[in-house]
């Protein structure tokens, strides 16, 4: 049975009851979340990404499958420490010619990420899982193709110049609701997914689940 069809008659009672908690550090995340009127707190679940990234791809793992890994398990971490809320968990991952990207680490990072996926179409795969009691519930995952366009260096140099450090906030460097549109001439995929959560999807589940009012 695909996952976000589990059966959760045990999440049925009284409206509006269970917490909802975001197990992200995700400022995005969590502004989608209030833009929609979602109530929630945010108690990020302290998972070592890079660790278990390498343990994936070291069994074969696709970039789609670690993204599940890496949100249910954060999902699953959150919601043992409260079993009573309903636990949102998200990750990303980007995929160029084989090679995954994550969040830069500093500008020059950034920049030479930028770099790589200019003139190429990449993939980014983003997944939600929802757990309570330690028990998943629900994930979907969704995948974006977009193509970078070829860009000058020194166009280069002025945008990352003028993100800052917001340019290490998102995966591959870039903000696509922001100035970050500039570097694609194409994108394919659902936009509140390439953001960093599926929301029509995440809010039908919640609405379902009595959290917010149908």
């Amino acid at each position: 049975m695909p996952a976000d069809k589990m059966p959760s008659d045990h999440l049925r009672g009284d409206p509006l009851s269970a917490p909802v908690i975001l197990a992200s550090g995700s400022e995005t995340r969590a502004r989608l979340l209030r833009d929609v009127g979602i109530k929630f707190s945010v108690a990020p679940a302290g998972v070592d990404e890079a660790m278990v990234k390498e343990s994936l791809q070291g069994e074969g793992a696709s970039a789609s499958d670690a993204a599940a890994a890496l949100a249910e398990l954060k999902a699953n971490r959150g919601s043992q420490r409260d079993p009573t809320a309903l636990v949102i968990g998200a990750d990303q991952i980007l995929e160029c010619d084989g090679v995954w990207y994550d969040k830069p680490e500093n500008r020059q990072t950034a920049k030479n990420q930028l770099r790589d996926l200019a003139g190429k179409t990449h993939r980014l795969w983003t997944t939600a899982a929802v757990a309570k009691g330690g028990s998943m519930i629900w994930h979907h995952n969704v995948c974006a193709s977009l193509t970078m366009r070829m860009f000058s260096p020194e166009f280069l140099d002025a945008y990352v110049e003028r993100l800052g450090d917001n340019i290490l906030k998102t995966v591959g460097g870039y903000e696509l609701e922001g100035e970050g549109l500039q570097l694609f001439e194409k994108v394919e995929g659902d936009y509140f997914g390439i953001l960093g959560l599926p929301m029509l999807e995440l809010i039908s589940f919640l609405r379902e689940h009595q959290v917010i009012e149908i």
